[in-house]
């Protein structure tokens, strides 16, 4: 691993740890100021939503002015809506903290970006990997330290998440160094940027199939805590540690599997293996009421999501030009918001309308429809360069699909 890569890593793994913190947290949080599983939904929409303005301009930003400040502002705001939280006094003011956490949070984005920056598209899909090893682990070390500090109070958990933010963002500051080349950097509106990228033949199946697969991602998320209080009694702590035993997997499959499975499958291919297996996973968990099978269930569920976090990444990264990757990159951040806006909407209502089990359901159901669109996609023969006015021009051979020597 190279050292701009492990810096990043460190960086995006100590921000996730306090993200990991927040998520077991936030639906109990919440319900002590009143809330329903509707508003826990809203709650957790309410960032996407913001996310979904600020993704596409961060982006734009990173090309235009380098991926460092950009990646340091999000971590910054981060640090700052989670202050918020742990002060708050009322419903509107969680809000509040999740919306300035939104405006900012272009740190998984800009760090997609900065890997494309710094890898070649052979091993891209590898590096990627690694970021999703940083998300699992972030969700290892994350739910466990929640549970853990639940135990003192709910408060005391986001004041820890605070604190590791704060870490993240010295770790970029004194030691990211930054990768993009200003002068290839492409001018272009981030909405501009969202309408190029979705008038692109070969992406448009790509993002369909990213939407659905955030979507079904955040019913599942967002659910997770209220599915196990409901079902199996769980509490905070009992919440976290599942999450990190589901984390710990995620490690597994993403920083040593992912490489290896695309080699030999390619990434298409990867990816269908990945969307089956996650809606395996959710489509058992919502059928039993058996605690040692739905722990069973994990297991095909977070090897999915391993497979299937990287290998989308790697094959939208595929479509975009060096100096717009943080453009195309925010375009499809934008695309996911909108599907983790949806995503606890939808599924927190269901489970307060129609059972603790109807979200994962319809959400598995998805998954394999999403598995049958990504059938239609085929990767390029080449690996174009898009320039600003949305034309292709020259690249060179490369097959994504192929397995690499």
């Amino acid at each position: 691993m190279s050292r701009p890569l492990f810096v990043l890593f460190l960086t995006i793994l100590v921000n996730l740890i306090g993200f990991g913190i927040i998520i077991p947290l936030l639906p109990f949080y919440a319900t002590t100021y009143g809330a329903s599983p509707f508003m826990v939904g809203l709650l957790f929409a309410s960032f996407s939503a913001a996310q979904l303005i600020a993704s596409p301009l961060l982006g734009a930003w990173s090309d235009r002015w380098g991926r460092r400040p950009v990646l340091i502002l999000s971590l910054i705001g981060t640090a700052v809506s989670f202050v918020m939280l742990a002060m708050a006094q009322s419903l509107a003011m969680l809000f509040a903290a999740r919306i300035v956490d939104g405006l900012s949070g272009g740190n998984i984005t800009t760090a997609r970006a900065y890997i494309a920056d710094v890898t070649t598209p052979e091993n891209r899909a590898k590096a990627y990997g690694l970021l999703g090893a940083a998300f699992g682990l972030g969700f290892v070390i994350g739910p466990a330290l929640g549970g853990a500090f639940s135990q003192i109070s709910y408060t005391a958990p986001i004041w820890v998440a605070a604190g590791v933010t704060l870490a993240a963002t010295a770790l970029a500051w004194f030691w990211l160094p930054e990768t993009l080349h200003r002068a290839d950097a492409v001018s272009v509106s981030p909405w501009a940027a969202i309408k190029n990228v979705a008038g692109r033949s070969r992406l448009r199946v790509l993002l369909g199939v990213d939407f659905i697969y955030w979507m079904s991602f955040a019913v599942y998320q967002t659910t997770f805590a209220l599915f196990g209080a409901i079902r199996f009694g769980f509490d905070v702590a009992q919440t976290g540690y599942f999450l990190s035993a589901f984390g710990f997997l995620g490690v597994i499959v993403q920083g040593l599997l992912v490489g290896p499975i695309v080699k030999r499958l390619g990434e298409r291919t990867t990816l269908t293996v990945g969307l089956l297996l996650t809606a395996i996973g959710w489509g058992g968990s919502a059928a039993t009421h058996s605690l040692p099978l739905f722990t069973l269930m994990l297991i095909p569920g977070a090897m999915g999501i391993g497979l299937c976090n990287a290998t989308l990444s790697a094959l939208i990264s595929h479509s975009a030009g060096k100096g717009e990757q943080g453009s195309v990159q925010g375009a499809a951040g934008a695309l996911e918001s909108v599907g983790r806006a949806v995503g606890p909407v939808w599924g927190n209502s269901a489970l307060q309308h129609f059972g603790e089990g109807s979200a994962y359901g319809a959400a598995a159901a998805l998954l394999v429809a999403a598995a049958a669109l990504i059938g239609r996609y085929r990767p390029p023969e080449r690996e174009d360069d898009a320039a600003p006015d949305g034309k292709w021009h020259s690249a060179r051979r490369t097959d994504p699909e192929r397995p690499t020597s």
